[in-house]
């Protein structure tokens, strides 16, 4: 399944997206956004539902008209060379696309014809799949009894019958258990090392980190592009946190302080921020105030989660 990566010299990028735009009758899903992702790059689409990330991978997919801006990957437009892209790109919904009354082996068959594999070529595949993606010992199982992690698995599979250059996923581990997330982005990374270009989003704020590059998407906007590392310089003041057994009750209180500019509540622990150091006495009154005790206050560095929140209040504050 190795790629043969173009000389990055001469070689346009993998994907351009430039001055996207995609409007659901009144509604402006996507709004003039542009990235671009390397050859063999692990490329992170970031935000939470009603971002656009579906929209945008639909479109990249050849599945929606581009009416507005231009798409283009592996050097092809999606707009008019869209029946020769389909060869070389493989695209991952958010509903898994297999079928659950065929075996695993039947569905990657099925894959295979529906992408024209040669048959000759088909045994080797299926050899070589089950090898990466450990399913072998089920390959006699119907889908539809399969855990949701092996699910994700088959479909993945069935997204790289054909050995697809570059691979669209849209939210492939979303409601799948902690573990099956953790195989899952192993795979990823292998896939990466032989070459693969893959664009993958995700509401998880922890699987930008695993990601080379990040665009943070929130309301039909890119609000930021970078290496996960680099994008937390953009996170202005001082973080504090406290961990206390009554967090809304005492961002309720917090909320009063003049010097803090926002608070937030990440199950029992409250993040606030302030641009300037707060002083510590008025933060200890407040949590007297509320738990009875002497909560202990630390400065925290930013995590992505901080960047996101207060990239989107940035953003509604311009609107």
């Amino acid at each position: 399944m190795k790629q043969a990566l173009p000389n990055a010299k001469h070689a346009p990028p993998a994907i351009r997206v430039n001055e996207f735009h995609f409007s659901y009758k009144s509604v402006d899903a996507v709004r003039g956004i542009s990235f671009e992702v390397g050859h063999g790059e692990l490329f992170g689409l970031i935000g939470p539902d009603g971002a656009g990330k579906t929209t945008t991978f639909r479109a990249l997919a050849t599945l929606f008209p581009v009416a507005e801006g231009s798409l283009q990957l592996a050097g092809l437009d999606v707009a008019t060379e869209f029946r020769d892209l389909r060869k070389r790109i493989g695209y991952m919904p958010q509903r898994f696309s297999i079928y659950p009354d065929l075996t695993v082996r039947e569905n990657l068959l099925f894959f295979a014809s529906l992408f024209g594999v040669p048959e000759k070529e088909r045994t080797e595949r299926l050899r070589s799949l089950f090898a990466f993606s450990n399913l072998e010992p089920f390959k006699n199982r119907l889908a539809g009894n399969l855990s949701g992690g092996m699910k994700q698995k088959l479909a993945l599979s069935c997204t790289l019958i054909h050995e697809p250059e570059i691979l669209i996923l849209d939210e492939p581990t979303t409601g799948v258990d902690p573990v099956s997330r953790e195989e899952f982005w192993h795979i990823l990374h292998k896939l990466k090392q032989d070459g693969v270009t893959i664009l993958v989003s995700t509401p998880y704020m922890d699987e930008a980190d695993l990601c080379d590059r990040v665009a943070i998407m929130n309301r039909g906007r890119i609000l930021a592009i970078d290496r996960p590392a680099h994008l937390l310089s953009l996170f202005p003041g001082l973080l504090y946190e406290i961990e206390t057994r009554s967090p809304v009750a005492l961002a309720k209180r917090l909320r009063t302080l003049p010097a803090i500019t926002e608070v937030h509540t990440f199950g029992d622990r409250v993040h606030f921020t302030a641009r300037e150091a707060v002083p510590e006495s008025d933060v200890r009154a407040q949590t007297l105030t509320v738990t009875g005790e002497d909560e202990v206050l630390k400065t925290v560095p930013p995590s992505l989660e901080d960047v996101f929140i207060y990239l989107m209040r940035e953003q509604h504050e311009e609107a």
